[in-house]
C-alpha cells in the first residue's frame, strides 16, 4: 500500500511538481493536493493508487514498503526512466 509520504518523495526524486504526476497520471491535481496532506496510507480508490504508481514507476521511481531492516521509502532505479515530465512538457 503506498502512503503520502512516498507519494512526496517519488516527486522529489523525480522533480516533479504535482501538476506533472496530475498531468501524467491521469488524476486530478486537486486529489493529488489531498493525498499528498495526509498521513500514513493513502486512503481512496484503489484505481487512482494504481494509476499514481504506475506514472511514477515507469518514470524510475520504486517504492520501498516495511521490511526488517526499516520502513517505507521510495528510490530510484538504476536504469533510465522512459518517462520524464520536463521532457513532455509542451
Amino acid at each position: 500500500m503506498l502512503h503520502s509520504a512516498q507519494l512526496r518523495a517519488a516527486r522529489a526524486l523525480l522533480d516533479w511538481r504535482q501538476a506533472d504526476l496530475a498531468r501524467l497520471s491521469g488524476v486530478g491535481i486537486a486529489t493529488i493536493q489531498r493525498i499528498e496532506k495526509g498521513q500514513g496510507p493513502i486512503m481512496g480508490h484503489v484505481s487512482t493508487q494504481l494509476r499514481l504508481r504506475q506514472a511514477l514507476e515507469e518514470a524510475g521511481v520504486r517504492f520501498i514498503d516495511t521490511d526488517g531492516e526499516g520502513g517505507i521509502g521510495a528510490r530510484l532505479a538504476l536504469k533510465s526512466p522512459k518517462k520524464r515530465a520536463k521532457s513532455q512538457k509542451a
